[in-house]
C-alpha cells in the first residue's frame, strides 16, 4: 500500500523538488536541523500535490489508459489517494508555520498554486500561471527560513518563476493528446507540442544567464567576476538547453524532455548555490 501511495505522489518532481530545496537551503547557510525541516515541509506538500492530481484525474487518467499511474490501474482506490492527499495538505499548515511566518505563507503560495492547478486551471490558457508563481515562491520559502529570515533577491524569484514554465510545458508534451481527448486544453496544448517544448527550454536557458548575472552582482550595480563553477553550471545548463531544442524539433515528445529539464534545473540550482548569501537582500527585522 505504502509503496503504491508513493508511486502516485509523483515521485519524480516531488524528490526533485525537495533536492532542489535542500541544495538551496544548504547555499543559504540553514543549519542541518533547520534544513531538514524545510525538505520534510516541501517534500509532504510535494505529496499532496501529486496526490491530488492523481485523486482529481482519476476517471480522465483511466479512460486515457494511464499505466504510469496506480489509480488508473486499479491498484489503488480513490478514496485512498484522495485521503492521502487532503491529509498531506493539512500536515503543510502547521508544518510550515514551523518555519516562521514568511516562510510558511510562501510554502502556503506553492502548495495552493499547485492544488489550484489541479482543481481547473490545467484545462485553461492560465495553465502556467500556477507554475509561475509558485516555483517563484520557492526561492522564498527557502531563505525565509533562515533566522532572522532573509528577504529573497528579485532575481531568484525570476529564476523560480521560469523553472516552472520550464517544467509545466516540458511536464505536459507527452501527454497533449491524451489530454486534448479528455477535455483538457492548457496553454502547452494551445500552443502545441514543437512551440511548447522550444518555449520550456528556452525558458530555461533564460533561467540560466539571471543565475549567473545574479549571483555576479548585475542587477544590484556590483558586477563581479562570476565563480567558475557558476559559469560551468550555466554552461552545461546551455548545453542541455540546445540538445533539448535539437530533440524537441526531431523526434515525438517524451518524458526525456522532462528528465532533462529536471537535470538542467539542478545545474541552475548548483549557479544559485554558489551565489550563497547573494540569494537575499536583507534580514527581516
Amino acid at each position: 500500500m505504502a509503496r503504491r501511495l508513493f508511486a502516485s505522489s509523483h515521485p519524480g518532481p516531488t524528490v526533485a523538488v525537495t533536492v532542489l530545496t535542500v541544495v538551496l537551503g544548504s547555499a543559504v547557510g540553514l543549519p542541518p536541523l533547520r534544513t531538514t525541516l524545510l525538505a520534510v515541509v516541501v517534500f509532504v506538500g510535494q505529496l499532496s500535490i501529486g496526490w491530488s492530481n492523481d485523486w482529481l484525474d482519476a476517471r480522465r487518467d483511466r479512460r486515457s489508459g494511464r499505466q504510469d499511474k496506480p489509480v488508473a490501474r486499479g491498484d489503488l482506490s480513490v478514496s485512498a489517494v484522495r485521503a492521502a492527499a487532503l491529509l498531506a495538505g493539512a500536515a503543510s499548515i502547521p508544518l510550515s508555520a514551523s518555519l516562521g511566518w514568511a516562510s510558511a505563507a510562501s510554502h502556503l503560495l506553492f502548495l495552493v498554486c499547485g492544488w489550484a492547478y489541479n482543481l481547473g486551471l490545467k484545462a485553461t490558457a492560465w495553465s502556467v500561471v500556477p507554475f509561475i508563481v509558485g516555483f517563484g515562491a520557492l526561492p522564498a520559502v527557502v531563505t525565509f527560513a533562515a533566522v532572522p529570515p532573509i528577504v529573497p533577491a528579485a532575481w531568484t524569484l525570476a529564476v523560480g518563476g521560469l523553472f516552472g514554465v520550464a517544467i509545466h510545458f516540458t511536464n505536459a508534451l507527452p501527454d497533449l493528446e491524451d489530454d486534448l481527448q479528455t477535455g483538457v486544453r492548457g496553454l502547452p496544448h494551445r500552443l502545441g507540442a514543437r512551440a511548447a517544448g522550444r518555449t520550456a527550454f528556452v525558458a530555461l536557458g533564460v533561467s540560466g544567464v539571471v543565475a549567473v548575472l545574479g549571483q555576479s552582482g548585475v542587477f544590484v550595480g556590483r558586477p563581479t567576476a562570476p565563480p567558475v563553477v557558476g559559469v560551468l553550471g550555466a554552461v552545461g545548463v546551455l548545453a542541455l538547453v540546445v540538445w533539448g531544442l535539437v530533440l524537441v524539433g526531431t523526434r515525438a515528445p517524451d518524458r526525456l524532455l522532462f528528465r532533462l529539464i529536471i537535470g538542467a534545473a539542478l545545474l541552475v540550482t548548483v549557479v544559485l548555490a554558489v551565489a550563497g548569501t547573494n540569494l537575499g537582500v536583507a534580514d527581516v527585522g
